[in-house]
């Protein structure tokens, strides 16, 4: 299994950096473009969730990515050190997609990160927020 790891610090700007990293890795393992986009997605959502509500946009906070791959499975890692999730819950959202003028404004971003990924997990220890996706390689 080939593990990778990138530290930031909790500033927007870095989220493209950390993206522009792990897409570059993924390509490197020849991993399949709609896999890559789901991941990217992915960070995106999980980083500007945790500088906005964990570290309540600080900027002198760290974010680690670990990644590992091999080929059957894709695992990230998200670790902040920010305040907990205590309300860590995948909404099944109930919506029109047809009534635009009724969409949710908010609080989709776990729900489409269910649909992209496999496996989504959340736990703390030891003061740190552990969040956890899993996309399996058929």
């Amino acid at each position: 299994m080939k593990e990778f790891e990138i530290n930031i610090l909790s500033e927007y700007d870095n989220v493209a950096k950390v993206n522009d990293d792990i897409r570059e890795i993924l390509e490197d393992n020849s991993v399949e473009p709609h896999i890559l986009n789901a991941f990217q997605i992915c960070i995106m959502e999980s980083i500007n969730n945790i500088i906005k509500h964990a570290y309540k946009e600080q900027k002198d906070k760290t974010i680690c990515v670990k990644l590992k791959l091999d080929n059957k499975l894709i695992e990230m890692e998200i670790v902040d050190e920010g305040e907990a999730n205590n309300n860590f819950v995948i909404p099944d959202l109930d919506f029109d997609p047809k009534d635009i003028n009724n969409l949710p404004e908010s609080g989709m971003g776990l729900y489409i990160m269910k649909q992209l990924m496999d496996e989504l997990t959340y736990n703390r220890k030891n003061g740190k927020n552990h969040f956890i996706l899993k996309k399996w390689l058929y």
